[in-house]
């Protein structure tokens, strides 16, 4: 298969190298797209006010580029400025240090770059690990690709998956659970601070909060243990306001 990486934490990101690993020991072609810095929550932005630099990288085993922009400026530039006709099997986002669970996908450029992908009717995954997990990225990797052979199998049309490892495996091999968002917030999450130069900023962070961690959420699966898997989509209408309003506008 040919495969399509990025991610949102930089080319040399330890978990895009090791699915790049993964899948070439399966004999698959890979191709590297990936920004050349940290680009965490950059969603689905796209640079269209500036110029986006780019440069071949020759130290990863495999046709790798790097771009001075967001994940989805890395996708949609390669896919549709680069390539050379080559149909792609699959674009992975990832593996992300760190969760993108809950409303966090709404701001995750590991999603975002996935869900450009997506739109390019290619089956995409946007892969994470807990930032504390204890589970290696070349395991996460190895799982990762036996998930996406399995699920090409039974899977026609193109997908959009969320895929967050646990800090653990549950019964100490991987497991998954098909889940919806549940929703996450910050507290104290914007800190004010003034520099020995008077110039005043916020950072952004804050303790996790979680408001929806029922059973079926995202959350709830990764704090047993699973793999969650959450089908995604680039249509958010709300279908039943449609009808409502409908309803309003005839009145």
């Amino acid at each position: 298969m040919n495969i399509l990486l990025t991610n949102d934490d930089g080319i040399q990101g330890a978990g895009l190298q090791a699915l790049a690993r993964a899948l070439k020991n399966c004999g698959h072609c890979v191709t590297i797209a990936a920004p050349l810095r940290q680009q965490s929550g950059m969603a689905h932005a796209l640079s269209v006010l500036r110029e986006i630099e780019y440069k071949r990288v020759d130290d990863l085993d495999c046709e790798a580029w790097a771009f001075d922009g967001t994940p989805t400026d890395c996708v949609k530039i390669y896919l549709e400025g680069m390539n050379d006709g080559r149909k792609f099997d699959a674009v992975i986002s990832g593996i992300n240090d760190g969760a993108n669970l809950a409303t966090d996908v709404l701001y995750s450029g590991t999603v975002g770059a996935a869900l450009e992908g997506f739109l390019h009717d290619i089956p995409s995954l946007a892969v994470s690990r807990d930032r504390a997990s204890e589970i290696p990225f070349d395991t996460a990797a190895q799982v990762t690709v036996e998930y996406l052979k399995k699920i090409l199998t039974v899977k026609t049309e193109p997908f959009l998956h969320n895929v967050n490892f646990p800090k653990n495996f549950r019964t100490g091999k991987a497991e998954f659970m098909s889940t919806r968002l549940g929703r996450r917030d910050y507290i104290n999450a914007f800190t004010s601070r003034t520099d020995h130069d008077g110039r005043a900023y916020f950072r952004i962070g804050g303790t996790i909060c979680d408001i929806d961690d029922a059973e079926g959420t995202d959350i709830h699966a990764v704090n047993l243990g699973f793999v969650s898997v959450t089908p995604l989509t680039c249509d958010t209408a709300d279908y039943d306001s449609i009808v409502e309003l409908r309803q309003i506008f005839r009145g």
